[in-house]
């Protein structure tokens, strides 16, 4: 019978538009670390990432960066630090090295990996936007602090989308 089909037809549409809506709301959440009971002890090079990280969010707070968000991953990467620049959402890449060689710290952000931040960036900015700007989408830039032993150094707009 077509009413027969037609119903079928409308109560899969109606599932699969529920379905849609409930992975978007799971997906727009940000993920929440874990508590320090549960967390797993750090290696001597997750340390010292952590205190390059700590540095660079000093620098970004003492010059006016709010940060909104640390640590941040989803399945395309991880995002080191989210702040608000007035009214600019930025995305920073912490960067740390020992020494210069291959180009140093800020020679480490190629273009493979600027992928997986924009693609990392996309996953949170429907949240983010929600949460610090109305729903509305704000204007973002991606900057890389890099953290050697000659210094700090905050490289604002170091990357572009396309």
């Amino acid at each position: 019978m077509p009413g027969e089909d037609q119903i079928i037809h409308e109560l899969a549409q109606t599932a699969q538009k529920a379905a849609v809506r409930r992975r978007r709301r799971r997906l727009a959440r940000p993920r929440v670390a874990r508590p320090d009971a549960m967390r797993v002890a750090l290696s001597p090079t997750q340390r010292v990432g952590q205190r390059a990280e700590q540095r660079a969010k000093e620098l970004l707070e003492a010059a006016g960066v709010l940060i909104v968000g640390q640590n941040l991953r989803c399945k395309a990467g991880e995002i080191d630090l989210i702040g608000l620049d007035r009214t600019v959402l930025v995305f920073i890449e912490v960067r740390h090295r020992h020494d210069s060689r291959h180009g140093g710290a800020a020679a480490s952000v190629n273009r493979a990996k600027q992928q997986r931040l924009i693609r990392s960036a996309h996953y949170f900015l429907p949240a983010l936007g929600r949460q610090h700007f109305g729903g509305a989408v704000p204007v973002c830039r991606f900057d890389v602090v890099t953290v050697e032993p000659m210094g700090i150094n905050w490289i604002k707009q170091a990357f572009t989308i396309g």
